[in-house]
């Protein structure tokens, strides 16, 4: 009983993963060129997840820190969090300057906190990748014509982490892809 249900986790996420592979590559090919034309300006990248996957953000930014699957000069990025009395959205302006790149993790559960970040990007001009889920409207309806949106469809925490975790490593790939050329470690 126990062992089944695990496999149908592995099955759930390997069918979702098959379902949306061509509408988020679009999406997420959209998505690195924003952060390519941001970063060969001199900008930086800011990564958050407003509502549970600062873990995620934190992490993305560390690989662009440190690079992903073979080693390039670090790329400019911070992570920030509501921590220490400071919320996500003090940190963004702040730290935020026109022609940066916020890159927000939402998963959908705390709609208001991730659209006062977007907002906050937005007063900052800068541009918004968005990783939210497909029917988060409340973000969505937010996102300017500049802005890019990386839907992510399911509605269960687990799967949208997955997506989340994926396309944070196919961002990191294709970036390097960009700016160092084709190569395959």
């Amino acid at each position: 009983m126990l062992e089944a249900r695990i496999q149908q986790h592995f099955f759930d996420g390997a069918d979702l993963l098959n379902q949306c592979a061509e509408p988020l590559a679009r999406a997420l090919t959209q998505a690195v060129q924003a952060a390519v034309a941001c970063l060969t300006a001199g900008n930086k990248v800011v990564a958050c997840g407003p509502d549970g996957a600062a873990a995620l953000a934190s992490h993305l930014t560390s690989l662009f820190l440190a690079g992903f699957e073979r080693e390039r000069p670090p790329l400019a990025a911070i992570a920030v969090a509501d921590q220490a009395g400071l919320t996500t959205v003090q940190q963004i302006h702040a730290l935020g300057h026109p022609g940066d790149l916020l890159i927000c993790l939402a998963l959908g559960g705390n709609a208001r906190a991730t659209r006062t970040v977007i907002e906050a990007a937005q007063d900052k001009d800068m541009t918004v990748i968005a990783l939210t889920p497909l029917g988060d409207h409340s973000v969505i309806d937010l996102l300017r014509e500049t802005d890019v949106l990386v839907a992510l469809p399911g509605e269960r925490i687990g799967r949208l982490l997955e997506l989340q975790l994926l396309a944070v490593h196919c961002l990191c790939d294709a970036i390097d892809t960009q700016l160092l050329g084709e190569h395959i470690p």
